[in-house]
């Protein structure tokens, strides 16, 4: 039986988003909702406002695919679940905060950027960066913050160049994309935010005059000189494939990381036999699902799913953890098995909005995983996981030190 339009209001509505106690496991609050028999649930957000949690694979796909839910988060009606969403309100908007057909246009203008062929041209370049941050690593001896040494270095050095961005700034931009992700309040995400604008702004200013190699350059001379992109948009647009480039990246290095010391039969699996590992990345891709807080939406209609009514203007939040953890689809979900066939996982969402550089992370993580592991296979965490600090739920899930030895 179809329910009303008050249930989003008159049902329990648990605190969203929940805390992970464990690096690679669920708040329990998760898996609860995971293990009852509905796909969406009516949650609280930190502003207090309600809204949907999906929790089904399947109804999670089937609305990532809807076009009756909006990606616009300039709107009111967009579900924000920390500062970073109310700080970037009133900003212009990246593609992935636009609808159709605004975003297919700005879209169409990276996909060649990050084909699966151009992708794959890369990882000579890739293999070369990842063993020198391991060279430096072993040289300055154990022990080491894997973060710092490794797990963000590398993805930032590989986005620097894959846009054009000097790698010099490295330490401006990573320390101010860090105080956005992890802001507390907005007006941190503010200052944060406007301190990335500013370096990318300035940063346009030169290649307008001095074009060098990389995607940011090129969409200085091709797109933004003939109109295609105006300048705020570009720099939304620069802001998002910097920030998201390497921070993603990184926080899932390092939970990699972790998850495959803390099992080690599946660490032994894979050292073993090292072609399970693009499937093995798949299946951390799964198990991991560090980026809840980007699957927000809000209904432009009514929309009826799962026995539920979703009405115009409400909030709705596909959290891939909880997707990704649904028996129906997955056997036995809350085991990591590097041997699983995870592909349909939906950690990179799904959809017009699927994520556009997944090759370029895919590619970082098979990398990272093979190299590190047969460069120092007696890796170990150099403290006991539970005393590992870790991220709230209102940002990218993982840890901002790993402190490992060998």
């Amino acid at each position: 039986m179809t329910e009303t339009a008050a249930t989003l209001q008159t049902h329990d509505a648990p605190a969203f988003p929940a805390d992970r106690t464990c690096p690679y496991q669920l708040p329990e609050m998760y898996s609860r909702l995971r293990d009852e028999p509905e796909a969406l649930h009516p949650v609280t957000l930190y502003d207090g406002r309600r809204a949907w949690v999906v929790s089904g694979h399947e109804a999670a796909r089937s609305l990532l695919a809807d076009p009756r839910l909006s990606s616009d988060r300039t709107r009111a009606a967009f579900p924000s679940v920390s500062p970073l969403f109310e700080a970037i309100r009133n900003q212009r908007q990246a593609f992935i905060g636009m609808d159709p057909p605004e975003h297919d246009t700005q879209r169409r203008m990276l996909i060649s950027e990050f084909t699966v062929k151009r992708i794959k041209g890369m990882r000579t370049d890739v293999e070369r960066i990842v063993h020198g941050f391991i060279d430096d690593m072993l040289a300055a001896g154990p022990p080491a913050d894997l973060v710092s040494r490794l797990a963000l270095p590398v993805p930032s050095l590989v986005i620097c160049q894959l846009l054009g961005v000097p790698y010099a700034d490295h330490d401006s931009f990573q320390g101010a994309s860090r105080r956005l992700v992890q802001a507390t309040d907005s007006a941190g995400a503010a200052a944060a935010l406007d301190e990335l604008r500013n370096y990318l702004d300035s940063l346009i200013t030169r290649m307008q005059t001095r074009p060098v190699p990389g995607v940011l350059s090129t969409l200085v001379t091709e797109q933004l000189a003939s109109g295609g992109i105006d300048r705020e948009e570009l720099i939304s647009t620069a802001l998002l494939l910097l920030v998201a480039g390497h921070e993603t990246t990184a926080s899932m290095t390092s939970l990699s990381v972790i998850t495959l010391l803390e099992h080690p039969e599946q660490h032994a699996a894979l050292r073993a036999d090292p072609s399970l590992v693009p499937g093995a990345v798949e299946e951390l891709l799964r198990y991991l699902a560090i980026a809840d807080i980007a699957g927000g939406r809000f209904a432009t209609a009514d929309i009826e799913i799962d026995g539920r009514v979703i009405r115009a203007g409400e909030g709705v939040i596909v959290t891939n953890s909880i997707a990704n953890r649904d028996g129906s689809v997955f056997k036995d979900p809350d085991t990591f098995d590097v041997h699983r066939s995870a592909r349909h996982h939906i950690s990179f969402g799904y959809g017009v909005h699927q994520c556009l550089g997944q090759n370029l992370a895919r590619l970082e993580l098979e990398v990272i995983i093979a190299t590190l592991f047969e460069r120092i296979p007696t890796l170990r965490l150099a403290v006991p996981v539970d005393q590992l600090t870790l991220r709230p739920g209102t940002t990218i899930q993982g840890v901002n030190e790993l402190p490992v030895t060998w």
